[in-house]
């Protein structure tokens, strides 16, 4: 009895063991044996990439799962693929089924519904094809479009080495890093002029102060002017002016003294001979002194 429990078990622990390996491998499968699902058949000629529990979308939502991968021997060059769809899915008729791939070679099926108001009966067959890859559009439309670039890139490159080659950019380079020296020169003596400023703004503020001492003394002249009598120191200023001129006039005219003293020329003349003569004889004075004095005699 004992014997019989012990092989009992260990039949148990198999079977458990055996479910538990099924289930867990259509679990990392991707298959719900436990969820109900209509089943479809589509024959394709090219299955690249796709293999059992791949994705079957609507519309970007995943709706199934690729249940059996087959070749079709009585249709030679033909692959049967079954698929699982959600048990309330309903497939209208002449819908495709299209096998698109990835950029690393995965492949899905991507249902695409027809505006039929009848459905394919489970178990049907569906129209299958293969979607245009990235990799075919890419060859299609892109790779023309990049081997017509190809000769203005081209093109631009012989510009661009032309351009680099010729002399005058070179000089222009040389400019500009001449130019950049003498930036970072004046850079230099900008810093310099600005961290000798606190002295150069201390002797303004020095400055600035000399000239509101300045300012103040001017204000007191000005106050002392205003105190000054200027109408009368000008009204004497223009009589002395006035008289000046009048004495002026009456030198220029020859009917008083002066006037005939400093117009006369025949006075002038005269006055001018008199102290010629004065002058001999003051010089004949000096030289023969007996002949005007008498000589003293003493007793």
């Amino acid at each position: 009895m004992k014997r019989f429990s012990h092989e009992v078990i260990i039949g148990i622990s198999v079977l458990v063991a055996a479910l538990v390996l099924f289930f867990g491998i259509n679990y990392l499968k991707g298959v719900n044996i436990f969820k109900a699902a209509n089943y479809y058949y589509v024959s394709y000629t090219n299955v690249a990439g796709l293999s059992v529990s791949s994705p079957v979308t609507l519309n970007g939502l995943k709706v199934g799962q690729v249940r059996e991968v087959t070749y079709e021997y009585d249709n030679p060059g033909h692959v049967l693929v079954e698929i699982g769809v959600d048990k309330n899915l309903r497939v209208p008729a002449g819908s495709k089924a299209l096998i698109s791939s990835d950029l690393l070679g995965t492949a899905s099926i991507i249902l695409e519904f027809s505006d039929s108001s009848d459905f394919h009966p489970v178990g049907d067959r569906l129209a299958g094809g293969n979607a245009p890859s990235l990799m075919e559009n890419v060859s299609t439309d892109l790779l023309p479009s990049v081997a017509s670039l190809f000769p203005k890139v081209d093109s631009l490159l012989t510009s661009v080495n032309r351009l680099v080659g010729d002399s005058a950019l070179l000089q222009s380079v040389k400019r500009l890093d001449a130019i950049t020296a003498n930036l970072q020169a004046t850079t230099l003596y900008l810093n310099r002029t600005m961290a000798a400023m606190p002295g150069t703004m201390a002797t303004v503020d020095g400055v600035a102060h000399n000239l509101d001492s300045i300012t103040s003394d001017l204000a007191v002249l000005s106050a002392e002017l205003k105190k000054m009598p200027l109408k009368s120191t000008m009204d004497n200023v223009d009589r002395t002016m006035a008289n000046i001129g009048e004495l002026t006039d009456k030198m220029n005219r020859p009917d008083n003294s002066i006037g005939l003293l400093l117009n006369d020329r025949a006075l002038y003349d005269h006055i001018n001979g008199a102290a010629m003569g004065l002058d001999s004889i003051m010089w004949d004075l000096k030289k023969n002194p007996r002949r005007y004095v008498p000589p003293i005699k003493i007793f």
